[in-house]
């Protein structure tokens, strides 16, 4: 730069040094750089020495400053204002506002203006702001709800496209931006069109309100809305609506609650669902001053058509059965399949005479044969009724009652009804107050075992003695086995009780045997008892550990024991033979027995039942029967015993017909171990013999 050149600047520099914006001069006619700002320098970078009389093309840093200068030497140009890039010293690039300005001078070429300022700043902030809004919109994108934001006059300020797919508004309404057509397409697409609009209006009217509630659209889905009030600076400023779809989740709860409240196999409803109707069935007898029955219908004998069929044949078994009982009731009834062969019926409005009517109707639907595969046979339930409100005051006590009332059916012979009785109730609570007290029993060693001695009848020497179960209850007294043993049947806890029995009887001859009498003892087995897998491992344990030779050992089971499963009993009874032990079939005579199975099982004895001898001699009945029972043990080989015998005369007509042995109040009653021993020591030395061994 000359001399001249700088002079020519120099009047214009205080001026510039005053502005706040980054300011070059530049000489119109050479476009040469005469002066610059400090503002300049701390944007740029540039040093003044090294600016000052520079041709400013050299710093035009884009194509458009370029052509800004190469315009302005030949005078077509007079301003330029844009934002554009201008390179530092260091070399990266800043964002400027840059504004051109022709200052004339005169009658000379004048000066261009050239201000700048710095938008680095303000840029990074847009960056930012839009990276933000970037991030939002994707967020926005991203959520599986729909997102509607509106200002606080419900003019739409933005959405995300989860929102337009919801509510199946069309691309082209939405890139109108027309919020009165989409809030119609809205309102429209509700089935509610008045409660919407009233609660939209409600909510906007009120900016801080907070809200949810679930809309039913036209076709069937419900959407959840959920509404918030958008805040900026402390103040609301619009809200914010998002959108759920709850139709698969609503869809999915409904069959949840249809699985709960179905029976799978069936489809008739389950006990939860019984209980529910007749929860309402009680409600509307109540204000209606009517009543209704509860049928609780079980399938006789339904476990040998799973063993015998398979289960596959007892799942149909039992869907026809839902099909027999839907048929026998009327529509407004209710048919409930409560357990696997268990089914109950709710038959609204009825008293006692039309429940009887309903209980012969399920009778004869299911009295016509099942047919399945060529297969034909035939299927009988056993009923219990109950009525409401004589027979329970809720669903648990209806439902209660008529099961007691089945189970009664099923212990007279199945295949009929019954109605409940409430008196049977007090006998119930006594059985569980029984057993109960059973099992403490045992725990506390409150049982003993009395001694029945056996005789021969011929010589009436002792042979044996039969171990009899005895119960002192230390607030209720003796407890007689006749009321306890039938209730640890049914409990299952006739088990514990026959292991105990049998322990403490096998010990007692064990001593007995120490003391050089051998004599032999008879413990009763329960039917459970005989079935259970470990029962023979059981036998062959207790009678090691006494060292008790199982001569010594008679059991006593009964005849329903042998029949039940007849080729199961035979390989047991085999094993029990095996092990040595004395077998006897108890009370013989009341109930059914097979000469062919009495020829294969392994017995030793016959026990003619009390029932028989009590009649003796005078009963010709009892007379009969009793001989019969002597010449059928005889030509089988078989020692036969009479128990309960209590005269002379009956001992006597025994003795006559050919009995071998007896035990009864004749001789003695059941002793305890002390007192059995002092009656044998009474009538001189004891003369014991095993006679039984040698039959």
């Amino acid at each position: 730069m000359t001399q001249a050149q700088a002079l020519c600047g120099a009047p214009h520099q205080n001026l510039i040094d005053t502005l706040q914006e980054a300011v070059w001069l530049v000489d119109a006619q050479t476009l040469c750089i005469v002066a610059v700002n400090n503002a300049a320098t701390r944007l740029l970078g540039h040093p003044p020495a090294s600016v000052l009389g520079r041709a400013v093309d050299s710093l035009a840093s884009t194509p458009e400053d370029a052509l800004f200068w190469m315009d302005a030497a030949e005078g077509q140009r007079d301003s330029l204002h844009t934002d554009t890039m201008m390179r530092h010293v260091e070399g990266q690039m800043l964002w400027v506002s840059r504004r051109i300005s022709h200052l004339p001078n005169g009658e000379g070429p004048g000066y261009w203006m050239v201000s700048m300022r710095d938008l680095s700043a303000l840029r990074r902030h847009d960056e930012e702001r839009e990276a933000l809004l970037a991030e939002l919109r994707a967020a926005l994108e991203s959520t599986a709800d729909g997102i509607l934001v509106t200002d606080l006059a419900g003019r739409i300020r933005n959405f995300n496209q989860r929102f337009a797919t919801l509510w199946g508004i069309p691309d082209d309404l939405l890139a109108a931006r027309n919020d009165d057509a989409v809030q119609t397409w809205m309102r429209r697409s509700v089935a509610d069109a008045p409660g919407y609009t009233a609660r939209l209006s409600t909510l906007m009217d009120a900016p801080l309100l907070q809200s949810s509630d679930d809309l039913r659209l036209i076709d069937g889905r419900v959407l959840e809305r959920v509404s918030l009030p958008q805040w900026c600076r402390g103040r609301p400023i619009g809200r914010v609506f998002s959108f759920r779809d709850l139709s698969e989740k609503l869809a999915a709860h409904q069959r949840i609650e249809e699985l709960s409240h179905t029976d799978l196999l069936t489809g008739l409803p389950n006990r939860r669902a019984l209980i529910e109707r007749i929860e309402y069935a009680q409600a509307f007898a109540r204000h209606e001053g009517a009543g209704f029955a509860v049928l609780n219908v079980d399938v006789d004998r339904f476990k040998q058509i799973n063993e015998t069929l398979g289960h596959a044949y007892g799942d149909r078994v039992l869907k026809e059965v839902s099909l027999r009982l839907g048929q026998a009731m009327r529509q407004v009834d209710t048919v409930a399949r409560l357990s696997s062969d268990e089914f109950a019926v709710l038959v609204h409005q009825a008293d006692a005479r039309s429940a009887e009517a309903s209980a012969r109707r399920v009778q004869e639907v299911m009295s016509s044969p099942f047919g399945f595969d060529m297969l034909s046979f035939t299927v009988t339930c056993s009923i219990g009724v109950a009525l409401f409100p004589g027979d329970g005051a809720n669903a648990e006590e209806l439902l209660a009652s008529a099961e007691r009332a089945m189970h009664w059916v099923k212990e007279s012979g199945r295949c009929g009804f019954r109605f409940h009785l409430p008196r049977k109730d007090v006998d119930l609570l006594a059985r569980m107050r029984l057993d109960h007290a059973m099992r403490q029993a045992l725990n506390d060693q409150q049982f003993r075992l009395h001694y029945q001695p056996q005789l021969d009848l011929h010589s009436g020497e002792v042979i044996g003695a039969e171990a009899l179960i005895r119960w002192r209850d230390p607030l209720r007294g003796d407890i007689s086995p006749g009321e306890f043993i039938p209730v640890a049947e049914e409990s299952g806890f006739i088990i514990a009780i026959g292991n105990w029995v049998l322990h403490q009887a096998v010990q007692q001859a064990a001593r007995w045997r120490a003391m050089g009498w051998n004599l032999p003892v008879a413990v009763n087995v329960s039917a459970l008892q005989f079935q259970q897998p470990q029962f023979l491992d059981t036998v062959a344990q207790v009678l090691r550990d006494a060292q008790l030779p199982p001569a010594l050992l008679e059991l006593e089971l009964t005849e329903s024991i042998l029949l039940r499963d007849a080729q199961d009993a035979l390989q047991r009874l085999q094993a029990l033979a095996e092990l040595g032990v004395t077998m006897s079939i108890d009370d013989f005579g009341t109930g059914y027995s097979s000469l062919s199975y009495l020829k294969q099982f392994p017995i030793q004895r016959l026990k003619i039942d009390r029932s028989f001898v009590r009649g003796l001699p005078g009963d010709a009945s009892d007379a009969g029967i009793v001989t019969a029972i002597v010449h059928m043990g005889r030509a089988l080989t078989l020692k036969v015993i009479a128990e309960g015998v209590e005269t002379e005369s009956q001992r006597a007509f025994l003795q006559h017909c050919g009995c071998h042995e007896f035990q009864g109040f004749l001789h003695a009653p059941a002793l305890d171990p002390h007192a059995f021993e002092q009656r044998l020591r009474s009538n001189g030395k004891p003369n014991i013999r095993l006679l039984r061994s040698q039959a």
